[in-house]
C-alpha cells in the first residue's frame, strides 16, 4: 500500500505551501464525500491529503458588496440554514441541498462539488446561472475566476498546481429577480442527475425579463451556460412562445452521452422540460 500523508494547516497559507510542494500527489480534502469513496474504489491514491476544514477563510458564509462570499470547504447544511442567503438565491441553495443525504451535506461543500468534477454535479449549474465566481489562492498571484471556466472535462478542473479554491462569489441580487434549479433522478432521493436545469432572472418595472443565465447539468463534459436559452427569455414574460424557444435552445446545446441514467435522446428532451420548469419558478420568485 502506498505511503499516505494528512495534514490539517490552520492558515491558507500553510495548505497553499502544501499543497504546492507535493505537487499533483496532493489531493485537497473540502468535505471528502467524493475524495473517500474514490480512495476506496481505487481510482485515486494521493500521497498527501490536506484537510481544509480549519482554515478560517474557507469556511462560513458572509455578507459582502451586496452578495454574498461562501468558503469553499462551507458543508452544505449551513447554507440550508442560512436565512438571507436562502432569501436572495433561493435556487442556490436547493441545488447545494441536494448533494447526498442529511448526513453527507453536514460534510459536503460546494468547493468540494466544483472541484469534484462531475458533469451531473448538482451545485454548479445553479452557480452558473447565479453568475458566481471562484477566488483562488496559489503560490503566485490570487486570482477570481467564473464558475464555468473551473471545470474543465469530467473529473478534471482548471486549477495549477499549489492553487486551492478558497471561496465562491455570488454577486449582489437585483431587485425583482429569481433563481430556481430542478433536476431529474431515478430514484426519489440520493440519486446523480439525469439532467439539471438552472435559470436565474431579472425583471424590469413592467414585469418584463431583462436579464437572464440558463445552465445545463449532466448533458455534456461540463456543466453548460446556454446563452440562446437565456436570449429567448429577455423582453419576455415568459408566454408560450418564448418557452418554445427556451426549449429549443436548451436542447440544442445538448451533447449527452448513453448510460444506465438515461440515452442522449432522453436527456435533451428532459433537458429542455426542466429549462421551461425552472425559468417559471424563477420568473414567480422575481414577482415577489
Amino acid at each position: 500500500m502506498a505511503e499516505l500523508d494528512f495534514i490539517a494547516p490552520a492558515t491558507l497559507a500553510e495548505a497553499v505551501a502544501a499543497m504546492a510542494g507535493a505537487g499533483s500527489g496532493a489531493r485537497a480534502l473540502a468535505g471528502g464525500t467524493d475524495l473517500m469513496a474514490q480512495m476506496r474504489a481505487g481510482r485515486l491514491q494521493p500521497g498527501l491529503i490536506v484537510d481544509l476544514k480549519r482554515i478560517p477563510e474557507l469556511i462560513g458564509v458572509r455578507a459582502e458588496g451586496g452578495g454574498f462570499v461562501i468558503g469553499a470547504a462551507t458543508p452544505c447544511a449551513v447554507l440550508g440554514e442560512h436565512a438571507a442567503l436562502t432569501r436572495a438565491w433561493p435556487g442556490v441553495v436547493e441545488a447545494a441541498c441536494l448533494i447526498g443525504s442529511t448526513q453527507v451535506q453536514g460534510r459536503a461543500s460546494l468547493g468540494g462539488n466544483l472541484c469534484n468534477a462531475s458533469p451531473a454535479a448538482d451545485s454548479v449549474p445553479a452557480l452558473v446561472a447565479a453568475g458566481a465566481s471562484c477566488l483562488i489562492a496559489g503560490p503566485g498571484q490570487a486570482r477570481e475566476v467564473p464558475v464555468e471556466t473551473l471545470q474543465s472535462g469530467p473529473g478534471r478542473h482548471s486549477l495549477q498546481p499549489g492553487e486551492l479554491l478558497v471561496a465562491i462569489r455570488l454577486p449582489a441580487r437585483p431587485a425583482h429577480s429569481g433563481d430556481a434549479y430542478l433536476r431529474l433522478i431515478p430514484r426519489t432521493e440520493m440519486d446523480i442527475a439525469v439532467v439539471g436545469a438552472a435559470v436565474s432572472l431579472t425583471l424590469d418595472s413592467q414585469g418584463l425579463v431583462s436579464a437572464a443565465r440558463v445552465a445545463l447539468g449532466a448533458v455534456a463534459p461540463t456543466t453548460l451556460r446556454v446563452d440562446a436559452a437565456a436570449d429567448a427569455l429577455i423582453g419576455t414574460r415568459l408566454d408560450e412562445p418564448a418557452l418554445v424557444r427556451l426549449e429549443s435552445a436548451a436542447r440544442a446545446a445538448c451533447r449527452p452521452i448513453d448510460d444506465k441514467r438515461g440515452t442522449a435522446v432522453y436527456r435533451t428532451k428532459v433537458a429542455g422540460v426542466l429549462a421551461r420548469r425552472a425559468a417559471l419558478i424563477a420568473y414567480e420568485r422575481a414577482r415577489v
